[in-house]
């Protein structure tokens, strides 16, 4: 299956929002640089929890302010709202690739979007130093993904030198 054979629809930014929240996450946009910017969004995600839109808001917003955990915290939500889009098994771990293949082809755009954040997952418990799970996670994405649409080869090829040159 090739993730970039598609026609991407359903995007999530283009869904609609609990009224108001659209407006709290512009709102956050403009007080990110007096600092202000949290309030906002913590305000859209309690408007709107499974917004794919203030999830993904909140971990640019805490990734940039270098609170890892929280937006570690923001991602593993996104990819709990996203599983039960494409009907993937509650565990990542058990991913195999015909639930990839078997996907409807409408549902393409979630299923990438899946992986994507997947991968962000297992970014950020690389930089919070937690190598073991983030190994498994690239891993799990490399066996799926034998072209590397998701671009998870060279994450994993950085974490393993890295555990080389720390031994």
């Amino acid at each position: 299956m090739d993730l970039l054979d598609f026609e991407a629809q359903g995007l999530y930014f283009e869904e609609a929002d609990v009224a108001g929240v659209k407006e709290l996450i512009a709102d956050a946009a403009e007080k990110y640089a007096s600092g202000d910017a949290e309030l906002p969004l913590l305000q859209a995600y309690f408007k709107a929890p499974n917004s794919l839109n203030v999830l993904v808001a909140l971990n640019r917003f805490y990734y940039y302010q270098h609170r890892l955990e929280d937006a570690l915290a923001a991602t593993q939500k996104a990819l709990a709202v996203i599983r039960p889009l494409v009907d993937f098994p509650d565990d990542w771990r058990q991913l195999q690739l015909a639930h990839l293949q078997t996907a409807p082809v409408k549902l393409l755009t979630q299923v990438r979007l899946y992986l994507f954040t997947l991968k962000a997952i297992g970014f950020l418990l690389m930089r919070l130093e937690r190598l073991d799970e983030s190994q498994a996670i690239f891993e799990k994405l490399v066996a799926l993904d034998s072209k590397d649409r998701i671009g998870a080869q060279a994450l994993l090829d950085l974490l393993l030198q890295c555990r080389k040159e720390a031994a």
